[in-house]
């Protein structure tokens, strides 16, 4: 199979690395021959660069406001403080927003109550497979700060900012650095095996972490406590980096919601134009949020959906069979004025 975000990068000529072959579906694009771990071994860098929704979603947004209020907005400037914004999170009022509309995710919003970007980091983050029944404890000391607690003191300085929860796969390394006696090249070894959980790594590792935290102060059974608590989510951990990347987006198109609802909304519509599920997800939030949703009009609809007297109007390109030779014919008919039957 090939990757949908893969992307394979070269010091010099790529065939003098891995043969090449044209992709059978699309004879346009090109790809290895070999698979990713074969590349790999022939020292090739391999990225996934992925693309969101959300950030097109976002930039739509921002023109809306610009053409409906004249007002410029730098997503890279807003206030992280802003209090509409993480009152519209712990209400859950999150469909929509980057990383926080699941079912799941709003219920554990609603319990924590976010009040800073760190709460969104590390929800974002724990929110994974693993790490994810780290996230009672985590809403828990957050609401009652007397429960703060670290396994050893000198996790404190780099845990303080999720109330002593390991959440991110930097928390892992610095616990192999502070307390199990690692240097850093040891540091990234450990994460690279707990990531790809070979059996055979995984062991050596944990025999030397346990030997290096006894050695620095730990008791054997202390430090095979520590050891089991990072093991289960390591795998899916995210690193901090990536986490805040998230949170800033998350928190972005939550504060374009909680302050320009009718404009995210279609912005929002615009770009899940093509899936009827999420049209209809979509419709049905506007109406939760008192937005009123116009019907599609031949003559008053855009291509997209438009704003239309505070209102969201329908648009052409999201319904079924109307693709974009009728809705430019329908355009060039209505420069000439108004259809008015339906015959006409």
């Amino acid at each position: 199979s090939v990757h949908a975000a893969g992307l394979v990068i070269a010091p010099i000529t790529l065939t003098d690395f891995s043969p090449l072959q044209r992709e059978i579906k699309n004879p346009d694009k090109i790809m290895t021959q070999y698979e990713m771990h074969s590349l790999e071994d022939t020292g090739l860098v391999k990225m996934d660069l992925l693309g969101i929704r959300n950030l097109s979603i976002l930039g739509e947004a921002v023109r809306i406001v610009k053409q409906e209020h004249n007002k410029d907005i730098d997503l890279n400037n807003l206030p992280t403080n802003d209090k509409k914004t993480y009152e519209l999170l712990a209400r859950g009022e999150t469909m929509g927003v980057f990383q926080l509309g699941s079912n799941g995710m709003i219920r554990y919003l609603k319990d924590l109550k976010p009040s800073n970007i760190f709460d969104i980091m590390a929800m974002v983050a724990l929110f994974r497979p693993g790490p994810m029944a780290s996230i009672p404890e985590f809403i828990q000391r957050k609401h009652q700060p007397g429960k703060i607690k670290f396994f050893d003191p000198r996790m404190a300085e780099f845990l303080k900012e999720s109330y002593g929860v390991i959440v991110y796969q930097d928390d892992v390394l610095l616990t192999a650095l502070h307390v199990a006696g690692y240097n850093w090249e040891e540091a990234d070894k450990f994460r690279k095996a707990i990531g790809k959980k070979i059996p055979k790594e995984m062991a050596k590792q944990k025999e030397k972490f346990i030997e290096g935290a006894v050695k620095n102060g730990l008791t054997q059974e202390k430090a095979e406590e520590l050891f089991k608590l990072i093991e289960p989510f390591s795998g899916y951990g995210f690193n901090k980096a990536h986490a805040a990347s998230y949170a800033q987006v998350a928190y972005q198109t939550a504060y374009i919601k909680a302050h320009y609802p009718v404009e995210y909304m279609t912005a929002m519509l615009t770009a899940e134009s093509g899936n009827t599920d999420k049209v209809v997800a979509a419709i049905a939030e506007c109406q939760r949020m008192n937005i009123k949703v116009l019907p599609p009009d031949i003559n008053a609809s855009g291509i997209e959906f438009t704003i239309e007297s505070g209102a969201v109007r329908f648009g052409l390109s999201a319904i079924k069979n109307v693709g974009a030779a009728a809705i430019e014919i329908i355009f060039s008919a209505r420069e000439t004025g108004k259809f008015i039957s339906l015959a006409d």
